[in-house]
């Protein structure tokens, strides 16, 4: 009886040191981790505005200072409808994006010809910057809010569509072969089978989508300032540019970085309500 009580004893000790294991950095909540990243790159700004004279610190601003011009900004409304007026222009453009990468993706698996359509209008397409594409529709629709969309769906379609047609080739055949026993055919073995089964290439693919077309529509207002009637957060920043409002530049640049985190916590919710919560894929 005491042999076995001794051969018991080490093991309670490292079970014990087990369960009191020293915390690290990723034991740490997700928001409060990336909390302690925000805070420490922004003291490392303001810190540096500090070591800054003469012209540069003319050029400069902190957070602090960068903080106020945007309550400013957001106070006298036009960062707002700068705003309002980028993020009404993108989600237009997407919408549309998405409706023709599903088209053209759909078509694909329904027939050769579409796949080859796909495929080929990918390769020459996707690789060219759609900013490089604004002159031309500046000259065929005009300088206005349509030019800009065409532009920003054009960015949307591809990376979307390859993620998609990606997802849809990766579909397990047990699923499709299941999905054709009870009779699915056509759109209803898309809807039933394919767009389930793609779902994590699908949200994959509209972040994506997202991402180049923000920066799309950004470089576009920024650099030809074609957002209709009113101007958008890259015309925001330009126009500040003009009457040497350092710290408008910078709230214009801030609020491009807000919107960019926020699309992101949205992108993750999603994620965890969809592919996560359904075992698609791991948090």
């Amino acid at each position: 009886m005491s042999e076995t009580r001794e051969a018991e004893q080490p093991v309670t000790a490292v079970s014990a040191g087990s369960a009191h294991h020293r915390r690290t950095w990723g034991d740490l909540p997700t928001v409060l981790r990336r909390g302690i990243v925000l805070v420490a790159l922004l003291g490392a700004w303001q810190l540096s505005t500090l070591f800054m004279t003469g012209a540069q610190a003319q050029l400069m601003r902190g957070p602090l200072e960068v903080g106020e011009a945007i309550v400013d900004g957001f106070a006298r409304g036009d960062l707002v409808d700068a705003t309002l007026t980028t993020l009404r222009i993108l989600l237009l453009s997407m919408a549309i994006g998405i409706v023709v990468a599903a088209l053209l993706t759909t078509f694909a698996m329904w027939s050769k010809l579409g796949d080859d359509i796909l495929n080929l209008l990918t390769a020459m397409i996707n690789p060219l910057p759609a900013i490089a594409l604004l002159p031309l529709a500046m000259i065929w629709i005009g300088l206005n809010t349509t030019a800009l969309v065409v532009i920003i769906a054009n960015a949307v379609i591809w990376p979307l569509a390859i993620n998609v047609s990606t997802g849809f080739r990766t579909v397990n055949p047990t699923l499709l072969a299941v999905g054709r026993n009870i009779g699915l055919s056509g759109w209803r073995l898309v809807r039933g089978v394919y767009l389930p089964a793609a779902l994590p290439h699908i949200v994959s693919g509209i972040k994506t989508g997202w991402a180049f077309g923000w920066r799309t529509i950004i470089a576009a207002e920024l650099v030809f300032g074609v957002a209709g009637e009113g101007g958008g957060l890259g015309y925001f920043i330009n126009y500040a540019r003009f009457f040497n409002r350092t710290e408008d530049m910078f709230a214009g640049i801030v609020t491009i970085m807000i919107i960019g985190i926020a699309f992101d916590l949205l992108f993750s919710l999603l994620e965890r309500k969809t592919v996560i919560k359904w075992g698609m894929k791991t948090a």
